[in-house]
C-alpha cells in the first residue's frame, strides 16, 4: 500500500517538475469580479426579498388591525354606562378584539424592527461594496 501511495506522489512530482511553472494559470480579472458581483447579487438579493416581504406583511397587519379596532369600536358603543349594561356576547367580542388587536401590535412591533434591521444589513453592504451596482431589474 505504501509503495503504490509512493509511486503515485513521485509520478506527480516528476510531472509537476517537468511542466514547470506551466501549471499555474490564475483566471482573468474579469472573470474575478463577475464571481465577486454574483456573491453580492445574491446576498443583496437576499436581504431585499426579506426587507419587501416584511413590509408587506406590515402593510396588510396594519390595514387589520384598524380593521380590528374599528370592529371593536362598533362594539364598545357610545353610552356612558355601556360597560354596565353590556350584553355577554358583546364583552365575549369585545375580549376577542382585545386579544387580537395586542396580538397584531405586538407583531407589528417585531416587524417595525426586522425592517430596521433589514435596513442596516443593506446599508452595510452598499458600504462595504461601494462599487457595487444593483442590476436595472432590480428595485432600489
Amino acid at each position: 500500500m505504501f509503495q503504490l501511495f509512493l509511486r503515485a506522489r513521485t509520478h506527480n512530482f516528476l510531472k509537476d517538475h517537468f511542466r514547470g511553472e506551466q501549471a499555474f494559470r490564475a483566471r482573468a480579472p474579469e472573470r474575478d469580479a463577475e464571481t465577486d458581483r454574483t456573491r453580492i447579487d445574491a446576498i443583496m438579493a437576499a436581504i431585499e426579498d426579506a426587507l419587501h416581504a416584511a413590509e408587506r406583511e406590515q402593510t396588510g397587519l396594519n390595514r387589520r388591525v384598524e380593521d380590528v379596532l374599528a370592529r371593536a369600536a362598533v362594539t364598545i358603543g357610545n353610552g356612558d354606562d355601556e360597560y354596565l349594561e353590556r350584553e355577554a356576547l358583546d364583552t365575549h367580542h369585545q375580549d376577542l378584539f382585545d386579544k387580537e388587536i395586542l396580538n397584531g401590535q405586538r407583531r407589528l412591533k417585531e416587524l417595525g424592527a426586522a425592517i430596521a434591521h433589514f435596513k442596516f444589513l443593506k446599508a452595510a453592504m452598499l458600504s462595504r461594496f461601494p462599487e457595487y451596482r444593483p442590476p436595472a431589474s432590480q428595485p432600489n
